[in-house]
């Protein structure tokens, strides 16, 4: 049985991590598989029976600090790959591929891009293009671009595996806690991070609230929101938009959404969009450069045009796209017909990413 080291960043809440820890847990039947993470703090999900090897080497501000950083973590990685014997070392996102790299040892290396955020540094998507075994892209269109841009035949696509079952199941497991006892929810999900967009959800509820009265919003995620409460304030939508905070378990909250919409204007691949379409949520989503554009051909759910990435947090401003996704929110919830045709489309679309053939995808990678 080979021997697979995951290395993250961190366990916080996020997409990449959740991965992180859904992949250990799907290959231990396959793979001895161990998680090296450079800080400990704020862990948010369940790592039980899966060994984890902090390096105690969190982020530091500074080039200089980052750059020593690197080293170290690669050293230290180094370390850990003789002790454990490691077969294959697989990390996640640009600070944990330059530490994999760093490390240097015989074990193949595979690198992640998780996000085409990732792709903004030409130099860095090179030097895994020459160094790295694999350079597996979380979406098609990322993999397409590093093929073509860089010529690197080592890039390869692997979608994010989901659990339907386990979604669902979790779901069930607890009530969630929300200020309404009725409505139509409108539901997101993501860290507060600008490239989410928030603010253009925010901006574009306000003019579905006013139509439909009965809407409610609902943004799940890590984060105090403070820049985007005071918007909702000054909007005079209190008492219909709810930030839930860092949820370990966010399922309940998904299954009481009635519409998902995303607003993101960079993605990679996004999870909670897919983990809500298995809940059975119709989705709008923003046609960014890599993600929804892919998973819904807009057939499987609305797409919208991508957003300004520049924040505004003027109540008083309004942009055209603000607008026209408000109108789009409620044509689509003013046809019970199209709701629930888009419902189907959500489960039917999510049991394509099913955790088997993400499996089978990285076992014949490592059979290579």
């Amino acid at each position: 049985m080979k021997k697979l080291l995951l290395i993250v960043p961190s366990l916080h809440q996020g997409g990449l991590e959740k991965v992180c820890v859904t992949t250990a847990r799907l290959l231990q039947p396959y793979f001895q598989v161990q998680i090296a993470i450079f800080d400990s703090k704020d862990i948010a999900y369940d790592i039980k029976g899966i060994p984890v090897a902090d390096l105690h080497l969190a982020s530091r501000p500074g080039k200089l600090a980052k750059c020593l950083n690197v080293l170290k973590r690669g050293y230290k990685l180094h370390k850990l790959k003789r002790q454990e014997e490691i077969d294959i070392a697989y990390s996640f996102g640009p600070t944990a591929n330059l530490a994999n790299l760093a490390s240097f040892g015989k074990e193949e290396k595979w690198l992640g891009i998780r996000s085409y955020m990732d792709m903004g540094n030409p130099k860095q998507i090179r030097l895994f293009c020459k160094h790295a075994n694999k350079v597996i892209c979380c979406s098609e269109a990322i993999c397409k671009e590093v093929q073509e841009k860089y010529k690197c035949q080592k890039a390869v696509t692997l979608n994010n595996p989901f659990d339907i079952g386990e979604v669902m199941q979790l779901a069930e497991l607890e009530e969630a806690e929300i200020p309404w006892s009725e409505g139509r929810i409108l539901v997101s999900m993501g860290r507060e991070d600008v490239v989410k967009g928030f603010w253009h959800l925010i901006k574009s509820f306000a003019l579905v609230h006013k139509e439909l009265p009965d809407t409610k919003l609902m943004i799940i995620g890590k984060g105090d929101f403070t820049p985007y409460r005071e918007l909702v304030n000054r909007l005079g939508i209190d008492d219909a938009v709810y930030f839930t905070g860092v949820k370990r378990n966010p399922y309940p909250y998904l299954k009481k959404g009635f519409l998902y919409v995303l607003t993101s204007y960079y993605e990679g691949f996004p999870n909670a969009m897919v983990e809500a379409m298995a809940m059975g949520l119709p989705v709008i989503a923003t046609d960014c450069m890599t993600g929804p554009g892919e998973i819904l051909e807009d057939k499987y759910g609305i797409l919208v045009p991508n957003m300004s990435p520049d924040i505004n947090l003027d109540e008083k401003v309004l942009t055209e796209d603000e607008k026209k996704l408000s109108e789009r929110i409620i044509k689509l919830l003013e046809n019970p017909e199209a709701m629930e045709h888009y419902r189907e489309m959500s489960l039917k679309r999510a049991a394509d990413y099913s955790k088997e053939s993400y499996v089978e995808k990285i076992k014949e990678w490592a059979r290579e």
